[in-house]
């Protein structure tokens, strides 16, 4: 069972253990409640019979033994004592939470641990691909034609031709999601991909200067980039085709 599994079968059973816990702290308000009230009227009961007694002089003025009944003390005692119950109660119903906060947050790092790693293998993957097509590209210039953009071509995507025009291109970051990872979530199969990778954007992207190159964008672990390039900047593949068209 994966990560995902344990923390959702531990989630689970959260809601019951709650329940039970708010259950029983409003049963102790009740009896808390009734007891305090109870405890009120025996107090004021026995305050009333004191000061009949003090009046009709039956009692004899000693402050050491003007006291309330032990029936009186003793439901106040009880009353602390369903009162620190329901403190305690309270305390075991945070820890609850906070332990499965606690387990959240490790399930939350090693998820981004996984995004990385699949990031880092699809950037590797990228990098070797676009090896092999500058090495395909630096083979036979004279015979290579129109074949360079074939070795790292890609189909046109849907929703592409909003992102050239409007006063030109432009290099900058695409803000849309990263990549989804393999862990059985929906993928919307009409999200556009790019670049060499053939991965849907994330991160820092920059676009080809060549306005008919048919990949466009490219991540920056794709091709080598740190930064957004300064001047014209052009993929491998167009590269190659701006040099042999100078060189005519």
């Amino acid at each position: 069972m994966g990560f995902l599994e344990d923390f959702q079968a531990s989630v689970e059973t959260l809601p019951a253990m709650l329940h039970k816990n708010y259950s029983l702290m409003r049963e102790l308000d009740k009896s808390l409640q009734g007891v305090q009230l109870e405890n009120e009227q025996r107090c004021q009961q026995e305050i009333e019979d004191i000061k009949h007694g003090l009046e009709s002089g039956s009692i004899t003025y000693e402050p050491a033994k003007l006291k309330f009944s032990d029936e009186a003390i003793e439901e106040q005692k009880h009353c602390v004592r369903i009162a620190d119950e329901k403190v305690a109660l309270a305390t075991q119903t945070y820890d609850l939470v906070d332990a499965h906060i606690q387990q959240l947050d490790q399930f939350m790092r090693k998820l981004e641990e996984l995004r990385q790693e699949k990031e880092a293998a699809a950037a590797a993957a990228a990098m070797a691909a676009a090896d092999t097509a500058i090495a395909a590209t630096s083979v036979d210039p004279a015979s290579a034609g129109t074949s360079r953009f074939a070795a790292v071509d890609v189909a046109p995507k849907s929703g592409r031709t909003g992102e050239r025009g409007r006063g030109g291109r432009k290099k900058a970051k695409v803000p849309t999601e990263p990549p989804p990872i393999d862990l059985e979530l929906p993928v919307d199969p009409n999200e556009p991909t790019y670049c060499f990778c053939n991965q849907v954007s994330y991160g820092e992207m920059v676009a080809c200067d060549n306005p008919e190159c048919k990949i466009e964008w490219f991540h920056f672990g794709c091709v080598g980039l740190k930064e957004q390039p300064k001047g014209k900047w052009y993929c491998a593949s167009c590269g190659a085709f701006q040099k042999k068209r100078k060189g005519k």
